[in-house]
C-alpha cells in the first residue's frame, strides 16, 4: 500500500509539474522525470518493477477519458479505492464501487436524475446514448415535453 502510495504520489507530481510547464518542455519533464523516477525506484528497491509498471499503466489509462472533469473525478477516487483495497481486498473494491454507484444514482442533473436513462430500462433512451441520432429522432425527457408544450403555448397566445 505504501509503495503504491508513494509511486502515485510521484507520478502525480510529475503530472501537475508538466502541466505548469511551457508545452514543449512540459512533456518532456513529464516523460523524462517519469523514467528517471521510475529507474530510481527500481534500483533502490523502494518500489518493485511490477508496481512501477502497474501505476504507469494506469496513468497512461487516465489520459483516454475524453473529460476532463471525469479524468480528475477518477484520479481522486483513485486513492480511497486503492485505500479500500489494501484494507478489505476484493470486498472493499466492491464495497467502494458500490458507494461510487449510490452517490450518482443520488445526483441530479437539470432537474433530472444522473442515471435517469439507465435506471428504468427504456431501449429507446439507451439507443440515445450509445448512437447519436438526429435531433427529430430523439426521445425528450418528460419534462422538456412539458416545457416544450408550455413554450409553445406562449407563442400561439402572443
Amino acid at each position: 500500500m505504501i509503495e503504491a502510495l508513494i509511486m502515485e504520489f510521484f507520478f502525480e507530481l510529475l503530472r501537475e509539474a508538466g502541466i505548469r510547464l511551457p508545452r514543449p518542455v512540459g512533456s518532456a519533464v513529464s516523460i523524462v522525470g517519469a523514467l528517471v523516477i521510475g529507474q530510481a525506484a527500481i534500483q533502490s528497491q523502494i518500489a518493485s518493477p511490477v508496481m512501477v509498471i502497474v501505476v504507469a499503466l494506469t496513468g497512461i489509462a487516465s489520459f483516454a477519458l475524453p473529460q476532463y472533469n471525469m479524468a480528475i473525478a477518477l484520479r481522486i477516487l483513485r486513492f480511497p479505492l486503492m485505500f479500500l483495497a489494501a484494507t478489505f481486498g476484493g470486498l472493499g473494491i466492491m464495497v467502494g464501487f458500490i458507494l461510487i454507484y449510490l452517490h450518482l444514482a443520488t445526483l441530479r442533473s437539470l432537474g433530472e436524475p444522473y442515471l435517469d436513462s439507465l435506471a428504468p430500462l427504456h431501449v429507446k433512451r439507451l439507443r440515445e446514448m450509445i448512437f447519436v441520432l438526429p435531433r427529430k429522432v430523439l426521445v425528450h425527457s418528460p419534462r422538456s415535453k412539458q416545457l416544450h408544450k408550455k413554450s409553445a403555448g406562449r407563442k400561439r397566445s402572443q
